[in-house]
């Protein structure tokens, strides 16, 4: 995978700063609300495939195709968002065994 394969990610905001009360602030980042559009998305393709899924069984379907298609968008889209968490959990580890 190339960079130029990843360069639609929105780029990452650093941490706050903790406050007087020594409580650090949440990040407002871009990339947590694109990552939360993301997961609205793999959520409505799946609600969709399995509603394909549903007319399939019950003997109401019109597009076979179509069902397939669906099913298999919402397969990928669900295996993005995994490697994705994937990713971000090892480089989180990564940075938890690192040495100050």
């Amino acid at each position: 995978m190339s960079i130029d394969a990843i360069t639609f990610l929105p780029p990452l905001a650093m941490p706050a700063a903790p406050d007087a009360a020594g409580a650090a602030k949440a990040p407002s980042g871009e990339f947590a609300s694109w990552f939360s559009t993301q997961l609205a998305d793999v959520n409505s393709q799946l609600v969709t495939a399995d509603q394909g899924i549903g007319q399939l069984a019950a003997g109401d379907a019109s597009n076979l195709h179509q069902i397939m298609i669906n099913l298999e968008q919402a397969k990928l889209s669900m295996q993005l968002v995994m490697q994705v968490r994937n990713h971000l959990l090892d480089g989180y580890r990564e940075l938890m065994q690192m040495q100050m």
